[in-house]
C-alpha cells in the first residue's frame, strides 16, 4: 500500500474526534465573509478556538470549491522562507525546473476554484500577508481562510473575530467534556450554578474548560470549583476585578502544571523542543537525562496524555502533540530550568540520527520506513536543522550540512528539492574550510540542477564539487562527479562523454557503490535513449534491476522501471513497457515519488490511447503533463522521441474525444491527487471515482461511519448501558470504553449518547432497505 504521492498528505481537513460546540455566529460570519471577499481571518487570542472553527467552516464551504479545501498546518514552521515550499508540498506540486516554489503555485492555482487554509500565521505574519497578497492577486479562483492572533493587513482581509465561547455554550463544552471523563456527568438542579459559575471563571475560553474538565479524573465538581477559585483569588488579591483571558488560560494551564508530578513537569518542558508530533523512541532520547531515567520517560508521558497536557494522535494512536499554548507555557519552564541548550542538543541529534540510518540502510527493505519516519518528523527535521547551523560551531555546522545533504533523495522524492537546497547553502556559507561535508553538499545541490532540468547549472556546480571533493580527499564524491560530467559532456556533443561515463560506470561496480550502481544505471539508460541507443539503453535497465531487485530498495528501483518502460515502450515491447510502468508506479507509491509516477503515467497513457480507451488516456495525459510541468527533471524535454510519442498520442486522443471532452477529461487529471490517480490505476478504470465532500459531521452517514467496535458500543449505548458496562460486556477498559463513545458522538454529529438510538436504529432501517 502506497502513500500516494501527497502530504496530510494533500491538506486533507482532520475527521473531527470530539463534539462542536457552538460558533453558529462565528461560521455565518465567515460565510458572508466570503461572500464579499476572497480572504477571511479568523482572529483570536491563543486557545480560543480559532483553529477549530476554521476547520469547521473550511468543511462547511467545501461543496463551493471543486478543487477542493487545502489544510496548512503552519504552527511547527519557523522559517518564513519555507512557506511557498510548505504550500506546494500540500498541494501536492513537484517541483519545477528553473521557476521558485511560489511562482510554481502560482502557476498551478490560476485554473483552479480551491480553499487554502493557512493555520496559525501569526508567527510567520509578513510572509503570510506576502503569500496571501500573491496568491489574491494572481489567482482569481482562489479563496483564503487564515487564522491568527492578529490581522494579515492584506488589501480586501475581512477579519472575524473569535471571542470566548457564549456562557451558554461554554457550559455545554464544559459538560460534554466532563461526560466523556465521568460517564453520566450532566447538569441537574444541584449543580448548574456551580457550573455557571466555573464557565464563567473561565472566560469561556475552550482551551482552559476543557484542561478544566479532566480534573474531574481526580476530584469531584464541587473541589474543582473550590480549587480553581483559590487560584484566580491568588492572582487578583481577592478583588472581583477580572483577569485578561491571556492570564485566564495561563491561569488554567498553570494550575494543569502544578497538579503533575515533579517528573511530568520536567518532561512537559522536555518535549516542548518538539515543533510538531513526536513518537515514543524520540520522547525517550529527548525526555530523558538528570533525575528521569529512559525507562521512566513512558510512564510521564502516560501521566501527560490522562491529563490532556499530551495529545495522542495518528491512526493508531503511536504518536504525541502538545497544542501550541501548551508547548509555549513548557518552553518558558524549560529555559526557567536551564537545561534548555542540552535538551535542544539532544534533539537535533536525536534526529540527525535519523538521517544517518536513512542514509545507512538506503540500498535495504528498511527504506520504506525511514521514509514514513522522516516525513512524520518534517517539522523537527527542520528545527534541529536549525539549531545545528545557529550554534556557531564548525562541528555542528558540518554535522548539520551533512545532515542535510545525506536528506538528498528524500528532498527529491518529498518535492522540497528548493528547501534542500536551500538547507544545504545554508550549511556550506557558514563553513570556511574545506571538508567532506562540503563535497558532499555541493554534490547534492548539482544532482539538485540536474533533476530540475537546469543542466548548465549542474555543469558548474559538478566542477565545483569535484574541486572540493579533491582538496578534502572525498573520492567518492569524485567519482561520482565524473559520471555525471560525462553524462552531461555526452549530452552536449562531447566525443569522449560516453567513454567517461562507462569507466566511471565500471569502478563503482569494481568498487561494489551500491548507491552508485543504483543510479548510474538508470541515469546511463536514459542517457543512451536520449542518444538513440534502445538496446544498451535496455542493456544498462537490465543490470541495474538484477543488481536492485531483492534489496527492498523502492526509489532506485521506480526510477529503473520506469525509465526501462518508456523505453520498451519506443522499442515496441507494448506488453513489456506496461508491466515495467505498473511496476515502477507501485513502487514510486511505497515512497512517494511524485515525478517518477507521472512519468509512469504518461507511458500508460499511450498504452490506453492504444487500446481506444480515450477517457483514460485523456486523464492519464492530464496528471502526467501537468505533474511534469511542474516537475524537475523531465526526461521528456530531452528525448525527442519521448515527446514526439507524447504528441502523437496527444493529437490522436483529442481527434477521438474532440476538443472540448478532451480538455475536461484531460483537466479531470490535472487536478488528480496522487493517491486517486494511484487506485484508479490498480482498478483499471476508464475514469477515476468521483470524490464526495464530506459536510461538517459525519451525522449523514449515518453508523456507516463508524468503525465495527464503534457500532457494537453503539447498539449498547442504544441498549441503555452505562460507559463501565459497556466496557464489562466488551471486556475493554473503561477508558476505553469512554473514548469510543467520544468518538461516535463526534462522527455522527450529536451532542448527547441519548440521540445514538435513534440514529442508529435509522441506519439500520437504511440497510434493510438497501437489502
Amino acid at each position: 500500500m502506497g502513500f500516494g504521492f501527497g502530504q496530510r498528505r494533500g491538506g486533507q481537513l482532520p475527521v473531527e474526534v470530539t463534539t462542536f460546540v457552538g460558533r453558529a455566529a462565528e461560521l455565518a460570519e465567515v460565510r458572508a465573509g466570503f461572500e464579499r471577499s476572497r480572504l477571511v481571518t479568523l482572529v483570536g487570542p491563543g486557545g480560543v478556538g480559532k483553529s477549530r472553527t476554521a476547520l469547521r467552516a473550511a468543511a462547511g464551504a467545501a461543496e463551493r470549491f471543486p478543487d477542493g479545501v487545502w489544510l496548512v498546518e503552519l504552527s511547527a514552521l519557523r522559517d518564513p522562507e519555507l512557506i511557498p515550499v510548505t504550500l506546494a508540498a500540500v498541494l501536492e506540486l513537484p517541483e519545477q525546473a528553473g521557476m521558485e516554489p511560489l511562482d510554481a503555485v502560482v502557476a498551478h492555482l490560476r485554473e483552479r476554484r480551491l480553499l487554502i487554509v493557512l493555520d496559525t500565521c501569526e508567527h510567520l505574519v509578513d510572509a503570510c500577508a506576502m503569500l496571501t497578497d500573491v496568491l489574491l492577486r494572481e489567482a482569481a479562483g482562489v479563496h483564503v481562510l487564515a487564522t491568527s492572533r492578529q490581522p494579515l493587513d492584506v488589501p480586501g482581509e475581512r477579519c472575524c473575530a473569535i471571542a470566548p465561547l457564549a456562557p451558554d455554550d461554554a457550559l455545554e463544552l464544559f459538560v460534554q467534556r466532563a461526560s466523556a471523563v465521568v460517564p453520566g456527568f450532566a447538569v441537574d438542579e444541584a449543580n448548574r450554578e456551580q457550573l455557571a459559575a466555573l464557565a464563567r471563571r473561565l472566560d469561556g475560553i475552550p482551551l482552559a474548560i476543557e484542561l478544566a474538565a479532566v480534573r474531574l479524573r481526580a476530584v469531584p465538581l464541587e473541589h474543582l470549583v473550590q480549587r480553581l477559585g483559590q487560584r484566580f483569588e491568588v492572582l487578583t488579591g481577592g478583588r472581583r476585578t477580572a483577569l485578561t483571558r491571556h492570564q485566564t488560560l495561563r491561569t488554567a494551564i498553570g494550575w494543569s502544571h502544578e497538579l503533575c508530578t515533579p517528573e511530568e513537569r520536567l518532561l512537559w518542558a522536555r518535549l516542548s523542543v518538539f515543533a510538531g508530533s513526536f513518537e515514543l523512541a524520540a520522547a525517550e532520547v529527548v525526555g530523558a537525562g538528570g533525575e528521569l531515567a529512559g525507562g521512566d520517560v513512558l510512564e510521564q508521558l502516560i501521566g501527560l496524555v490522562d491529563k490532556s497536557v499530551v495529545q495522542r494522535i495518528g491512526e493508531n494512536g503511536s504518536r504525541y502533540r502538545m497544542l501550541d499554548t501548551i508547548r509555549e507555557y513548557g518552553a518558558e519552564w524549560l529555559e526557567e530550568t536551564g537545561q534548555a541548550d542540552a535538551v535542544r542538543q539532544r534533539h537535533s541529534a536525536y534526529h540527525r540520527e535519523l538521517g544517518q540510518r536513512y542514509w545507512d540502510s538506503f540500498l535495504t527493505s528498511e527504506q520504506v520506513g525511514h521514509y514514513r519516519v522522516l516525513r512524520a518528523a518534517q517539522a523537527d527535521v527542520r528545527a534541529a536543522l536549525e539549531y545545528a547551523y545557529r550554534s556557531g560551531s564548525p562541528e555542528s555546522v558540518a554535522a548539520g550540512l551533512w545532515f542535510a545533504a545525506q536528506l538528498g533523495p528524500y528532498w527529491r522524492a518529498v518535492g522540497l528539492l528548493s528547501e534542500g537546497r536551500y538547507w544545504i547553502e545554508k550549511g556550506l556559507a557558514l563553513l570556511d574550510e574545506v571538508g567532506q561535508e562540503q563535497a558532499w553538499g555541493w554534490f547534492m545541490i548539482a544532482l539538485f540542477s540536474v533533476w530540475r532540468g537546469d543542466l548548465p547549472g549542474a555543469l558548474e556546480l559538478f566542477h565545483r564539487a569535484v574541486d572540493i571533493s579533491r582538496r578534502s580527499g572525498n573520492d567518492r564524491v569524485e567519482l561520482f562527479c565524473e559520471a555525471y560530467l560525462g553524462g552531461l559532456g555526452a549530452l552536449c556533443g562531447e566525443p569522449d562523454g560516453l567513454e567517461a561515463l562507462e569507466g566511471a560506470r565500471q569502478r563503482l561496480v569494481a568498487r561494489g557503490d551500491g548507491l552508485g550502481i543504483g543510479v548510474i544505471h538508470y541515469e546511463g539508460a536514459l542517457l543512451l535513449g536520449v542518444l538513440g541507443d534502445t538496446d544498451g539503453a535496455l542493456d544498462l535497465c537490465r543490470t541495474g534491476l538484477a543488481y536492485l531487485e531483492g534489496t527492498g530498495e523502492r526509489q532506485l528501483l521506480a526510477s529503473t522501471l520506469m525509465v526501462q518502460g518508456l523505453i520498451r515502450w519506443l522499442a515496441g515491447e507494448r506488453e513489456g513497457a506496461v508491466a515495467s510502468l505498473c511496476r515502477g508506479l507501485e513502487a514510486a507509491a511505497e515512497i512517494d515519488e511524485v515525478l517518477i509516477a507521472a512519468l509512469c503515467c504518461l507511458g500508460l497513457a499511450w498504452s490506453a490511447a492504444r487500446e481506444k480507451r480515450h477517457v483514460r488516456a485523456a486523464w492519464l495525459l492530464g496528471y502526467a503533463e501537468n505533474a511534469r510541468r511542474l516537475g524537475g527533471g523531465d526526461p521528456v524535454g530531452m528525448l525527442p522521441s519521448l515527446f514526439e510519442e507524447q504528441e502523437a498520442v496527444r493529437a490522436a486522443v483529442r481527434g477521438a474525444l474532440g476538443a472540448d471532452e478532451f480538455r475536461r477529461w484531460w483537466e479531470v487529471g490535472a487536478r488528480l491527487s496522487g493517491s486517486r490517480v494511484l487506485e484508479a490505476v490498480r482498478a483499471g478504470a476508464d475514469a477515476p471515482a468521483p470524490v464526495a465532500v464530506p459536510g461538517p459531521a459525519a451525522r449523514g452517514g449515518g453508523v456507516d461511519a463508524l468503525t465495527r467496535r464503534e457500532r457494537e458500543v453503539a447498539v449498547l449505548v442504544a441498549e441503555g448501558l452505562s460507559n463501565r458496562e459497556i466496557a464489562e460486556r466488551l471486556v475493554i477498559s473503561k477508558r476505553t470504553a469512554d473514548a469510543h463513545v467520544e468518538h461516535i458522538l463526534a462522527k455522527l454529529g450529536v451532542g448527547s449518547r441519548t440521540e445514538i438510538p435513534s440514529i442508529a436504529s435509522g441506519s439500520a432501517g437504511e440497510r434493510a432497505d438497501r437489502v
